[in-house]
């Protein structure tokens, strides 16, 4: 069977969760009897693309400069439909949500929804923002839509006119984080600290967290709050945590490579994850992976994914997020308890495991 991946996340994303999921699935489903893979990207800045199997990414890879994104983004795309005649797939898996397909291929039409977040969340995004509108056209057309979880195959249903048989849900899996023997105290001190780690807008629920922290004397006399990834912190975020009396040293900023996120895991005394909404979310089973205590949402994709492993409160409530916090980091039993339970917990989801479950469904298509 002939498999192609488009180009479409590939000209718009450097690094990021869709295009790794891409990468990751295109590489497992490579090594499945009777697969023929390709990812046609003739022309993208995708650091992950740029290192996958020759034999798997066609396409060069051009160093995203100021004022190229549109250039390379349409010459990128273009040129993915000729190759797409030329290759013949008899499958053409989506990469992305847009309006017409990228490989207009005699071939069966699939897509992945990640989440429903611009649709439960509008107020996070800019006015006009044309994601949820684009996503509703790639829908539509497909004719078959994985899922990365339950929670997101109801509100897909729920939000479009379309059959549940059209519809199966595969659980991503997740990378081991390379480990260098870089410590956290190397990057943090040694001081004590809670781990976030996400982007910090809008559903991200960093003001949450921030305010459950605020609230209690006893973390802010104990814990830190290290934030990994995303960008440094904004004058407005300054301006916040100095209205709920933080002092810049009880929260930090932390960025750089995954050798550095391996080690603020390991050295963390937690995670918590206080998003409002997710359509998997992989930084609870990065930090099982690592030994890290998970402290989360108790919404969404969430407990599907965390399972027993994790002690939950209400993302909305304040002070449902300082209690569980609070209770976790006062019990090393419980600690150690959800140490254990994560271990076994996150050998559950597995590239290895999507890509058997994507390529079934793949196979009843093309049949």
């Amino acid at each position: 069977m002939k498999v192609v991946y488009d180009a479409q996340i590939f000209v718009e994303q450097a690094y990021g969760g869709i295009s790794r999921y891409i990468c990751a699935l295109a590489s497992q489903m490579a090594l499945l009897p009777g697969m023929d893979v390709k990812v046609l990207a003739p022309l993208h800045i995708n650091g992950y693309l740029r290192e996958l199997d020759k034999k798997i990414a066609v396409g060069c890879y051009v160093p995203r400069l100021p004022r190229t994104a549109r250039l390379i983004k349409t010459l990128g795309s273009a040129l993915c439909r000729p190759l797409g005649s030329l290759v013949r797939p008899d499958l053409v898996h989506e990469t992305y949500y847009a309006a017409q397909p990228l490989c207009r291929a005699k071939a069966a039409q699939v897509l992945t929804v990640h989440d429903m977040i611009e649709e439960r969340f509008p107020e996070s995004f800019v006015a006009g923002y044309p994601l949820a509108g684009r996503k509703r056209l790639a829908v539509a057309r497909a004719d078959h839509i994985f899922c990365n979880s339950e929670n997101t195959r109801r509100d897909l249903l729920a939000m479009n006119p379309i059959s549940e048989e059209r519809v199966s849900v595969t659980y991503l899996g997740y990378d081991s984080l390379p480990q260098s023997g870089l410590r956290a105290q190397d990057l943090v001190g040694p001081a004590p600290y809670i781990l976030f780690v996400a982007g910090r807008h809008g559903y991200k629920n960093f003001e949450g967290l921030l305010r459950a922290y605020a609230a209690s004397a006893w973390l802010r006399a104990g814990f830190r709050i290290v934030c990994f990834g995303a960008t440094a912190f904004s004058s407005q975020e300054r301006i916040q945590m100095a209205g709920l009396g933080l002092a810049l040293e009880q929260v930090m900023h932390v960025g750089g490579s995954d050798e550095r996120l391996a080690a603020m895991y390991k050295g963390a005394a937690a995670l918590v994850y206080p998003s409002k909404y997710e359509g998997f979310g992989i930084p609870p089973l990065e930090a099982m992976s690592l030994d890290c205590p998970v402290i989360c949402s108790n919404t969404s994709s969430i407990p599907e994914v965390v399972g027993e492993a994790g002690e939950y409160f209400d993302p909305f409530d304040q002070d449902s997020i300082r209690a569980a916090i609070e209770r976790v980091l006062q019990s090393p039993a419980r600690r150690q308890q959800l140490v254990v339970l994560g271990r076994s917990r996150c050998k559950l989801f597995s590239w290895e495991r999507c890509a058997e479950q994507t390529a079934a469904v793949y196979r009843r298509l093309v049949a």
